[in-house]
């Protein structure tokens, strides 16, 4: 099940979720995104398969109004490329829109463009590890113009014309891409991609590919790719607008039921698991680290616990245990950085578990050092990570995370009716990535709340212990400074025994608003009147503060603040410059009045209430 934060638990939980469970179904009756899962299907979706394999999904949808979103998902990315071929997955995305068999040499911006979409913003593609997806937003649709789309898209998928020539004129664009894709950022990215998914495909597989395979590519080597991933049983078309999804499902049918392929599917290939290195401790399995030296970034540390990454069957009891990974990750990350305001070396930290490309199953922990003392950053976040691994947090910590959760998940049930088609066809893509369903927002908001009784002291710490536990640990420290630390250094910081932090834990008075000063007598209304326009009207009071109010029923219950004063950046003199950025990040996290970051956020808790400061260009 999707949910838009990270969220197994005990079987017996799941009798908590019977009343939500549909009907059973024959097998053939249920939705293909549904099979082996127990969460409930979104209604407002129809699924539909083809004879060859071909699986489609349609819903209405009128955010844009008149906008049809259609997105053609290819289950083949970088990890599917054989050795020779790599950055063949990306260079199919740009040859599939130069050529095919509906679309002339050239003709795409001009055809798309007589549509209505322009290319590049409302027609893309995007190549990723795993995937590749075609992306089509048409504005305006009409029948005709949905028609001759599908029959492009069609094309385009099935058909596309890889000649000598237009692979000569598609390599030297990918070869600039990877060029301009450059710098210290990509430099870190790459090495952490090598570093800790070293052993595995994930490291030597990059989407953009290497310039040797490409300028090595023929019209035989990429049509062969081509026709090994490009198969029917591959592909997911997504369609999203509109107000009849029947008859997008019609020309889906119409325009991919003839496409037919010989021989037999090739299985999905093997990603590989993260192996322990030999005779490693298994209670903290350090592996390989690295140090990089990149004067163009601040210093960062990032480590890695790693495990592997197995195919889930998405059940209600295994989104219970996602649920409890969440707060147990809120809640550490929550006591990270009230040390890190408390005066701890480290500037930021966090901990994040994340399912890499179907390669890993990690957790992630960051570590921004105040200073050059990046062992002591390192330590101090260690610190506080080995206490949550040995105490239950408190029933007021986990009801705090609980209640900035359920609000999370509040604001899709209000909002559904306002999200774009472009969203709902995107989430729809990123579950069949990660291997996951969607579920209605009413359906998620649901379980969760059903969930509650689970999220106790010593569930948290149980998955708090799984979330660090792994078959590896990597590192990776950026550093400005040439000579500051070295790969010995810190193999021997991650391999030290972190010494848990007691002083981690919260220890919580009682806060509330009416311990701020009290407001002062109401101001006088000395003007009051109608603008004219959408119902927003203009007060100005006695002290000769003007302001704009706007009711609307969007989103119900919800009341947005925004002062506006002063003169923006035209108020700062070149001495007062670096009081911009600082404004930015210390005016909200000092507090008010008498309250601090820390009793701001406990105020929060449970709240739709945020709190902002921002320099524009005139205030």
């Amino acid at each position: 099940m999707l949910f838009k934060k990270p969220l197994a638990a005990r079987l017996a939980a799941a009798c908590v979720f019977l009343s939500f469970v549909p009907p059973a179904l024959a097998a053939k009756d249920v939705p293909w995104l549904y099979r082996n899962s127990d969460v409930p299907p979104d209604p407002d979706w129809s699924f539909g398969e083809l004879d060859t394999g071909l699986r489609y999904a349609v819903r209405a949808n009128g955010v844009p109004p008149g906008q049809v979103s259609i997105r053609i998902r290819v289950d083949a990315g970088s990890l599917y490329e054989r050795t020779g071929e790599e950055g063949y997955a990306h260079l199919l995305e740009h040859l599939l829109f130069r050529q095919s068999k509906y679309l002339a040499d050239g003709a795409a911006i001009a055809t798309w463009q007589r549509l209505g979409a322009s290319f590049g913003s409302d027609t893309n593609a995007e190549t990723s590890t795993t995937h590749t997806v075609y992306k089509l937003d048409l504005p305006d649709a009409t029948q005709a113009s949905l028609d001759k789309s599908f029959m492009l898209l069609s094309g385009m998928i099935a058909a596309p014309t890889l000649s000598q020539a237009n692979l000569a004129a598609d390599v030297p664009i990918v070869l600039a891409e990877m060029r301009e894709r450059g710098g210290a950022a990509k430099r870190v990215q790459e090495a952490m991609r090598q570093s800790f998914y070293e052993g595995q495909p994930l490291a030597e597989r990059s989407p953009i590919g290497t310039v040797e395979s490409l300028r090595a590519a023929t019209p035989q080597s990429v049509r062969a790719f081509h026709s090994r991933w490009y198969r029917p049983r591959n592909i997911v078309v997504v369609a999203v607008g509109g107000d009849d999804p029947e008859a997008l499902e019609a020309l889906i049918r119409k325009w991919f039921a003839g496409w037919r392929v010989s021989g037999a599917d090739t299985p999905a290939p093997s990603f590989g698991d993260p192996q322990r290195p030999a005779g490693a401790d298994p209670a903290n399995p350090v592996g390989s680290v690295k140090v990089m030296v990149e004067p163009d970034l601040p210093r960062g540390i990032t480590y890695a616990v790693l495990r592997p990454w197995r195919q889930i069957n998405d059940t209600i009891v295994y989104n219970q245990g996602l649920m409890i990974d969440a707060l147990a990750q809120a809640i550490l990350n929550r006591r990270l950085e009230s040390r890190a305001r408390a005066g701890a070396s480290y500037l930021f930290a966090q901990a994040a578990q994340a399912d890499v490309s179907r390669s890993v199953d990690a957790t992630f922990v960051s570590v921004t050092p105040l200073t050059e003392d990046w062992q002591g950053a390192q330590r101090d976040v260690r610190a506080v990570i080995a206490d949550a691994l040995i105490h239950p947090p408190s029933n007021e910590e986990i009801e705090r995370e609980a209640a900035e959760l359920d609000v999370a998940f509040q604001v899709p049930v209000e909002q559904q009716r306002l999200l774009p088609g472009s969203k709902l066809a995107d989430d729809l893509v990123n579950a069949l990535d990660i291997r996951e369903a969607v579920a209605a927002p009413e359906d998620v908001l649901r379980i969760y709340r059903s969930s509650m009784p689970l999220f106790t002291p010593d569930a948290v710490l149980r998955h708090t212990r799984q979330l660090f536990s792994g078959e590896v640990i990597r590192a990776l420290y950026v550093t400005p400074k040439a000579g500051e630390a070295s790969e010995e250094q810190l193999r021997a910081a991650m391999l030290a025994t972190a010494q848990p932090d007691p002083e981690a834990r919260p220890i919580s008075a009682p806060i509330a608003f009416d311990q701020l000063p009290a407001l002062g007598a109401p101001g006088r209304v000395a003007q009051f009147d109608q603008i004219g326009v959408l119902d927003i009207a203009q007060l100005e009071l006695g002290n000769g503060v003007k302001a704009m109010l706007w009711p609307v029923k969007e989103e119900p219950g919800r009341v947005t603040v925004k002062v506006r004063f002063g003169n923006g950046y035209r108020g700062f003199t070149p001495d007062d410059a670096p009081y911009i950025a600082l404004g930015r990040t210390a005016l909200v996290g000092s507090g008010v009045a008498t309250l601090g970051q820390d009793e701001l956020d406990r105020i929060a808790t449970g709240r739709k209430l945020g709190f902002e400061f921002e320099v524009e260009d005139a205030a």
